[in-house]
């Protein structure tokens, strides 16, 4: 009986990360596509629970806007995201039940999969102020942010059950420098987060400089002014180019010090039998992301690569959160239960 439910589990708890890292990707192509207010109310369609239901609304919205946020292929990006969103909130309710129900056949603490039930529920009231504050950039960013750390959750979660080579004790030396490293990604991503909601990402159009400069004119205060509308200023303007040019050099520049630091951390820890795969894979996104980065400037933000830059941002997280597991059983002889 415990090992089947422990087996139930296991398989439950990967399906479902599988679906958070899906999800991340999807929401990736509703940002890009401007798709979040291709149904322009909350959680319905005009009310509807399907856009075929709110055909005459739509048809209306697209005479007045032929070419605005709303329209029948927009919808249906945005609606699937939330049905997407709600079916990997009941999976998260399914864990959360076996991990208390089952805790003592399952072995482990049941805190960390309620912690993945908080951060599901705030996603979902995220994903509704996206909405009703018409994609406000700070908004829409905090919603980003939520979802990797939703994945970050599920990724702990999951490389829980999984086993791996034991790892020297020595190496606990490296979950505070390994944690510093997940801290920078993140603020990372948040500075990404910011570029795509403000559609800055083709604010420099050169590299390595912008505008032809290192340090191009810039306006920092307006580019991260946080309580303003799309493509606004603080003050209700149009944003201005080197508000844009902030945004984007900010993100550019600071992925340099955040690539040279988790790159020279996985150089040493690939050496490591039970951290080798991991951190082989920190490096491969670290220079998939490079290149992403580089050809959505050159090629002019093409959103297949846009939407697999967002996915690799994802990827680090899960390299780096699997690292940081296993670093924290460094010294133990640490195997997963059957």
């Amino acid at each position: 009986m415990a090992t089947r439910v422990r087996s139930v589990y296991r398989r439950l708890v990967f399906l479902t990360w599988f679906f958070t890292l899906d999800l991340i990707m999807f929401g990736a192509f509703v940002r890009l596509t401007d798709s979040g207010l291709g149904c322009p109310d909350w959680p319905g369609c005009y009310g509807k629970l399907t856009p075929f239901g709110a055909s005459g609304q739509i048809a209306d919205a697209l005479v007045q806007q032929p070419y605005g946020p709303v329209s029948m292929s927009k919808a249906w990006i945005e609606m699937i995201h939330r049905y997407w969103g709600s079916v990997l909130g009941m999976l998260i309710i399914a864990i959360v039940f076996m991990a208390w129900r089952y805790r003592r056949q399952i072995g482990r603490p049941a805190g960390l999969a309620t912690l993945c039930l908080v951060a599901v529920c705030l996603q979902g009231a995220f994903g509704a102020w996206t909405v009703t504050h018409k994609l406000m950039p700070a908004i829409v960013t905090a919603h980003l942010l939520g979802g990797m750390l939703l994945l970050a959750l599920m990724s702990w979660l999951a490389a829980r059950e999984k086993a791996h080579d034991s790892i020297p004790g020595c190496l606990a030396v490296f979950r505070p420098w390994m944690w510093f490293g997940l801290v920078i990604l993140f603020v990372q991503i948040v500075l990404g987060g910011w570029v795509s909601t403000n559609y800055a990402a083709l604010a420099c159009m050169d590299f390595p400089t912008c505008h032809g400069q290192w340090v191009p004119e810039m306006d920092f205060a307006g580019g991260y002014s946080i309580v303003r509308g799309l493509g606004e200023s603080a003050t209700g303007e149009i944003i201005s180019q080197q508000a844009l040019t902030a945004i984007h050099w900010a993100h550019r520049n600071f992925a340099i010090f955040v690539f040279v630091f988790l790159f020279a951390i996985a150089l040493r820890l690939r050496k490591e039998q039970g951290l080798r795969a991991p951190a082989q894979w920190l490096i491969l996104l670290l220079l998939i992301q490079v290149l992403t980065g580089l050809t959505t400037i050159f090629f002019q933000w093409p959103l297949l690569i846009a939407v697999l830059h967002n996915g690799g941002a994802a990827g680090l997280v899960i390299a780096a959160v699997t690292i940081l597991v296993r670093l924290n059983r460094a010294g133990t002889d640490y195997k997963v239960l059957p």
